[in-house]
């Protein structure tokens, strides 16, 4: 391990890093964002991603865990006063905390499998929805996200934190909306499925074992017009009681768990 830079005051570094944190166009013209967390900056080593700085500190012991951390990552150690660490994680506790370069922008999976599954997200506006479907997606085998149009950020704080770790092991594409997305969906032969509180059918009597698309509206707006004309066929999830709807990511995880079902049963 290198020998540690040490940051003891608000200097322009520690300025830089906690811009990171609320500031998206920071983040993106930085081309970094923080991770703090250990499933998530575990997975953002075994995944590969360019950890450019780790962040710990100063004068305190660091577990077994994040000593490995700082050997496997190959980044620029950084010994901090702990009141700053305390600031850049949010208040929260945080043994490490890790800058991490942005990705180059992935494509679309281009995979000929006949299980092929992918979400799309439309103009979603809470980090935390972002985050929570990426889990999801993740959890139930989808190959890719796609969050269109005007969006939140998936590498805002919130919504790397609602992912736990799972934005490392997944590709988020970010796209303007459909017209980036058909061309694609008709050379993969993917059916696109919208979901809907007033879809033709309830999802679990629709087949979702092929090759699919999931399409997830905005949390107050659903599906744009655009994205509803484009799909094969708009889905409801059944629901009783007093609510009239599920929350977005909500939704999403029903709708990924019935593809699940679906091609285990199969």
């Amino acid at each position: 391990m290198s020998r540690a830079v040490r940051v003891s005051t608000r200097n322009a570094s520690f300025q830089q890093w906690q811009s990171l944190l609320a500031n998206r166009n920071k983040r993106h013209r930085a081309g970094e964002f923080l991770v703090h967390g250990v499933r998530p900056i575990s997975l953002a080593v075994d995944h590969g991603w360019d950890i450019r700085d780790l962040i710990y500190p100063d004068r305190q012991s660091l577990s077994s865990w994040a000593r490995g951390i700082l050997e496997r990552s190959g980044a620029r150690p950084v010994a901090m006063s702990p009141e700053l660490v305390a600031e850049l994680a949010d208040k929260e506790s945080a043994e490490l905390i890790a800058v991490v370069g942005l990705p180059e922008a992935p494509a679309l999976p281009t995979t000929d499998d006949p299980h092929l599954l992918v979400v799309v997200f439309d103009r979603p506006s809470t980090p935390g929805n972002i985050g929570t479907l990426i889990r999801s997606a993740d959890a139930f085998g989808a190959a890719a996200v796609v969050v269109t149009g005007h969006a939140a950020d998936p590498y805002d704080p919130r919504s790397v934190r609602a992912s736990t770790g799972s934005i490392f092991a997944l590709p988020v594409i970010q796209a303007d909306g459909p017209d980036d997305v058909l061309p694609w969906a008709a050379r993969t032969g993917v059916q696109l499925v919208g979901t809907d509180e007033h879809g033709a059918v309830d999802v679990a009597d629709h087949d979702l074992t092929g090759p699919t698309a999931l399409l997830i509206g905005n949390e107050a707006a659903g599906l744009s017009a655009a994205w509803k004309s484009a799909a094969d066929i708009l889905v409801r999830i059944p629901i009783t009681g007093a609510a009239s709807s599920l929350n977005a990511a909500t939704a999403a995880t029903v709708v990924l768990y019935e593809t699940n079902r679906q091609r285990a049963r199969g």
